[in-house]
């Protein structure tokens, strides 16, 4: 995999403005903050977002791949200014779960999601090289 950054732009923090990569390709549908079960254990959005990322990592083990082989994510929030609040503590929540990989995103603010309870919704892309 290999990080894409043109020529003289400021570097992003927390995503990559692209990402080239070889190999077999891992689609994500939407994880949400529930867990394995389909019950949400919190309302608080630092605690979905926490539920939400260990779904995806289980997805991708299922598949055999890794938060490593991330290539896209795309995030659906409920609240921007929920997101923005809790920033910092996101920032650390995401690394706890994905590490220090930081993959192509996208972030948008949704009216609602399926699920009343959810407050965010990732879908996520994966590359596991070949062997």
């Amino acid at each position: 995999m290999q990080i894409i950054q043109p020529e003289g732009w400021p570097r992003p923090r927390g995503y990559s403005n692209g990402v080239l990569a070889n190999g077999r390709t891992l689609f994500v549908g939407g994880q949400i903050g529930w867990d394995e079960n389909e019950d949400f254990q919190s309302e608080d959005f630092v605690d979905q977002v926490r539920q939400t990322l260990l779904n995806t990592v289980a997805v991708l083990a299922a598949g055999g791949a890794g938060p490593e082989h991330i290539t896209r994510m795309t995030w659906y929030i409920t609240d921007k200014r929920a997101y923005l609040d809790a920033a910092k503590e996101i920032g650390q929540v995401y690394r706890e779960v994905i590490g220090r990989h930081y993959p192509v995103m996208a972030m948008v603010q949704v009216v609602a999601l399926m699920e009343d309870r959810a407050k965010v919704e990732i879908e996520t892309t994966a590359v596991i090289p070949e062997q």
